[in-house]
C-alpha cells in the first residue's frame, strides 16, 4: 500500500475590519418591514437590497432554465403507442451500468497466462467448422476472447490464472452428428503433463489456479450419458482446478463437484444480431408457444433411457394438437426468426439439463420457459432469470397451457420488459472480442472472485 497523505485545510485568516449583518422579515400592521443591526450605516443597507434582488432574480430565472416546455417530437416518445419504446428505454438505463462499475473494478489488475499449447490440443480441430459455431464452441471462443483482451499477460510470474486451451467438444463422428468425447480425458491428461513438466505452476498450486472449458452435457465428468458420467466422476488430476462449464443443477452432483463456474452454450452473436435486424425484439409475435427440437413419440431408446425424463413426450402428446402450440420435430436452419416471432419459448431438458435454447430464446426476446428440475442458470449475479423466464417442474408439464395463459394475463408485459433489456442479452454471449459486459465479461468477473486460489506474489494493491 502506498503511502496516505494527510491534507489539512488551511487556517482562515479572519478580518477584523470585517462585519456581521443579519436580516429579519417581520410582519407588521399588514406590511413587511427590513430591520437592521444598530449603528449600521446607509451603505449597508443599499448593499443587503443588492442581494435580495439579485438573489430573487436569479431564482425567478433559474426555474425558467430548468423548466423548459418539453419539445413535441420529444413528447411523443412517452405517447400511448410507444409504450414498448418507453419500457426499452428504461430498463436500458437501469441496472446494467451499478452491476458494470463494480465489474470493472474488480478486472483492473486481474491477469491471465494462455498456455502455448501445441496444435492438436486447440486449433487443429477447427479444422471442423461446427467447431466455431455449435452450442459446445464456447471452449474456442473464450480461448479467442481472453487471447485479445487487456487481462492476458505473457509474463506467467504476473498471472492470477492459467488457461489451459483444450478442446474436447469439437470431434463430431460422421454418422449422427453429436459430440464424440472419448478421448477428451487422455487429451487432457497429456496437456497437463506438458505443462507441469515444462513449467513451475501447475506444482506449485497442484493446478488451484489453473482454467479449463468442458461445454458439453456432463461437464468435468466428460462423458455424454450421465449414468456413465457419474460412475467415472471428474478426473483425479482435475479435482483442484477450476472448470467453466455449461453443466450446472443446485442439488449434490458428482459432475459438479469441483470448483467451476456455469456458463451459457455457445450462440453465434452474428446470427443473433442478423435475425434481430430482420425480427425486432418488439416486432409482432404470431406464434403463442414454441418449440423445435427431438421429441420422441417413444422416448425410451436403445440404451434402455428415457430421453428428456419423458418431458417432451408428454409436450407433444398433449399440446400437438393444439393450435396455440406451435411444435416442430425436423431441424430448420432458420430457426430463429420462429423463436423472434415467439411469445414463449419452451426450453425443456435434454439429455442435460441445459438447452442452447436458453440463450436463443433470452437473445431474440422470447421469454423462455424452463422445464429442468434443479438447473443451475448461469451468471446469475448479471442474469436475473426469476424476472425475464417461467420455471414449470417437470411432473407439471400437462398444465402447460393452464400456467401461461395465466401468466399472459397477469404479468406477461412485466417480464418482457425485463427481458428486453440489452445488458441480458449481451451477458448470454460469447464474441471474438471481450465487450464490457459479454459472456467473456461474466468468465473473468466470476474468476476475479476466486483471487485466493492464486499464487500471484507480486500483486499491486488496490487503493
Amino acid at each position: 500500500m502506498g503511502e496516505m497523505l494527510e491534507y489539512k485545510r488551511p487556517p482562515t485568516k479572519r478580518n477584523n475590519r470585517g462585519f456581521y449583518v443579519r436580516m429579519k422579515l417581520v410582519h407588521r400592521h399588514g406590511r413587511f418591514q427590513l430591520h437592521q443591526e444598530k449603528n449600521s450605516n446607509l451603505f449597508f443597507k443599499y448593499y443587503k437590497w443588492i442581494i435580495w434582488i439579485s438573489l430573487s432574480i436569479y431564482f425567478f430565472s433559474s426555474y425558467f432554465i430548468t423548466h423548459k416546455p418539453i419539445p413535441l417530437y420529444k413528447a411523443q416518445y412517452f405517447s400511448k403507442s410507444s409504450v414498448v419504446s418507453r419500457l426499452l428505454f428504461e430498463s436500458t438505463n437501469s441496472t446494467f451500468p451499478q452491476q458494470q462499475n463494480n465489474n470493472r473494478a474488480l478486472l483492473k489488475d486481474l491477469k491471465i497466462y494462455i498456455y502455448e499449447l501445441p496444435a492438436k490440443y486447440n486449433t487443429d480441430w477447427l479444422a471442423n467448422e461446427r467447431c466455431s459455431n455449435h452450442l459446445f464452441a464456447s471452449e474456442a471462443a473464450i480461448h479467442r476472447a481472453i487471447s485479445n483482451s487487456d487481462v492476458r499477460t505473457f509474463d506467467p510470474y504476473e498471472a492470477d490464472f492459467f488457461f489451459v486451451p483444450v478442446y474436447v467438444s469439437c470431434n463430431f463422428s460422421t454418422v449422427n452428428g453429436f459430440p464424440a468425447i472419448g478421448h477428451a480425458r487422455s487429451l487432457i491428461s497429456s496437456a497437463v503433463n506438458l505443462v507441469s513438466t515444462n513449467f513451475p505452476f501447475w506444482n506449485r498450486s497442484q493446478g488451484a489456479d489453473h482454467v479449463f472449458v468442458a461445454s458439453h452435457d456432463f461437464g468435468s465428468c466428460f462423458h455424454t450419458l450421465e449414468e456413465r458420467a457419474m460412475e467415472d466422476g471428474i478426473p483425479k488430476f482435475l479435482k483442484n482446478s477450476i472448470i467453466l462449464q455449461t453443466f450446472g443443477v443446485k442439488y449434490r452432483h458428482p459432475c459438479q463437484d469441483v470448483e467451476n463456474v456455469v456458463i451459457p452454450p455457445y450462440i453465434s452473436p452474428e446470427s443473433v444480431q442478423l435475425t434481430l435486424q430482420k425480427t425486432p425484439l418488439t416486432g409482432r409475435r404470431d406464434i403463442w408457444v414454441f418449440f423445435r427440437g427431438k421429441m420422441e413419440v417413444h422416448p425410451k431408446n436403445v440404451s434402455g433411457r428415457f430421453y428428456s425424463k419423458k418431458v417432451r413426450t408428454e409436450i407433444w402428446r398433449k399440446f400437438n394438437g393444439d393450435r396455440r402450440f406451435y411444435l416442430q420435430r425436423h431441424r430448420f436452419a432458420g430457426y430463429q426468426s420462429e423463436i423472434g416471432r415467439s411469445v414463449f419459448c419452451l426450453c425443456p431438458l435434454g439429455w442435460a439439463p441445459w438447452s442452447p435454447r436458453l440463450v436463443e430464446s433470452v437473445a431474440l426476446g422470447c421469454v423462455p420457459v424452463i422445464i429442468a428440475d434443479g438447473i443451475q442458470l448461469p451468471f446469475p449475479a448479471a442474469v436475473p432469470w426469476p424476472e425475464i423466464s417461467l420455471t414449470v417442474a417437470e411432473n407439471n408439464v400437462a398444465k402447460l397451457a393452464k400456467i401461461l395463459e395465466h401468466v399472459a394475463a397477469t404479468n406477461l408485459s412485466t417480464i418482457q420488459k425485463n427481458l428486453w433489456d440489452p445488458a441480458v442479452r449481451r451477458a448470454l454471449l460469447f464474441n471474438d472480442e471481450m465487450e464490457e459486459g459479454d459472456a467473456t465479461w461474466q468468465v473473468l468477473y466470476a474468476l476475479a472472485q476466486k483471487l485466493d486460489r492464486s499464487r500471484r506474489t507480486t500483486r499491486v494493491a488496490v487503493q
